[in-house]
């Protein structure tokens, strides 16, 4: 095998990505950080988006209320770092079929209920459904109408396989021994080769000079040994901060409660290392699937064919070249 080959094989481009701050060079690095983000316990305040705005100096985005939704950012985006989302489910008819249906996960969380929509709900063994303590929605026994609303704060996931790093042409794009991914703005060119390379769809460029931007993972207080800035507002710990090891102990341990409590739908996102894109640096607890929070379901790393891609191409132009010369000779003779 050439070297060239061995460089682009993939067990040379994702060997060693379960310590993507070794494979980046770094031989003596702090335990890689991250986030575990826990949407059970997230109330919607939007104070780590303020945060965040305020300690890295983001923008805003201007009012985009629609009158359809409190969610007033929509999506993450160059000047939106943080983005608190907020899913309202109305809860439809269970007997009709009439509207949308979703099942009642309350755990205690804010709710309206607009007129027009009732719902049949068989609460569990012993639940009298006073107050929902025993996870039934308040309005269950009563058979009020109501709205499911789940709320997450999403972010830039820091992949494990990190497509963003891979098509970079400047190095803007870098991995740092925390294991996190930062844009460095000054060098960043505007290409915007890494916005469809993101599986997630996170990055995105200003409008005004077209450069990268996105969640850094306050890179700068990592490194004085200070909290990033929307954990640190976090006011009922739904952005949990650490050694991305022990977030995913403590959140299997959290899983594992809540199925105990009989919340069953409860599961984890991106907590895997063998998933797509090798386990994310920041994952979650979700309370459905997926999608319904707009998330993929099974996110791959956009350049994992990359190392074949290229083999072919130069297998092609090896092929170009041959038939070129046969041809050439050809003539001559």
């Amino acid at each position: 095998m050439s070297r060239l080959s061995e460089f682009l094989s993939p067990e040379s481009l994702w060997g060693r990505l379960d310590d993507p701050s070794e494979n980046a060079g770094y031989e003596d690095h702090p335990a890689r950080k991250g986030f575990f983000t826990d949407t059970s316990v997230c109330i919607g305040c939007k104070a780590c988006e303020v945060a965040c705005k305020e300690w890295n100096q983001v923008p805003d985005d201007g009012y985009l209320l629609t009158g359809m939704s409190y969610d007033n950012t929509q999506q993450l985006g160059a000047s939106t770092w943080r983005h608190v989302a907020f899913i309202e489910q109305p809860l439809g008819p269970a007997s009709s079929g009439a509207g949308p249906t979703a099942a009642p996960t309350d755990l205690g969380m804010p709710g309206s209920r607009p007129p027009g929509w009732e719902r049949e709900v068989t609460l569990p063994d012993g639940a009298d459904g006073a107050d929902g303590a025993d996870g039934a929605d308040q309005g269950a026994a009563s058979g009020d109408s109501g709205v499911r609303w789940l709320m997450s704060s999403d972010v830039c996931k820091h992949c494990t396989h990190a497509a963003c790093l891979d098509v970079c042409p400047t190095g803007s794009l870098f991995r740092t021994e925390f294991g996190t991914v930062v844009v460095q703005e000054d060098i960043c060119n505007g290409c915007g080769y890494c916005v469809p390379a993101c599986p997630y769809g996170v990055i995105d460029q200003r409008k005004d000079d077209g450069r990268a931007f996105k969640c850094t993972l306050c890179y700068d207080r990592l490194k004085e040994g200070q909290t990033p800035a929307c954990a640190q507002a976090c006011p009922t710990e739904s952005i949990q901060f650490g050694d991305l090891d022990e977030l995913r102990e403590r959140a299997t341990a959290r899983v594992e409660q809540l199925h105990e409590q009989g919340v069953d739908v409860a599961r984890l996102y991106g907590a895997d290392p063998d998933d797509g894109v090798g386990g994310d640096g920041a994952f979650f607890l979700l309370l459905d699937e997926p999608e319904v929070y707009g998330l993929p379901p099974d996110p791959v790393v956009t350049t994992r064919d990359l190392g074949s891609m290229w083999r072919h191409v130069g297998a092609g132009a090896l092929a170009l070249a041959g038939l070129g010369a046969a041809s050439f000779l050809g003539r001559r003779r």
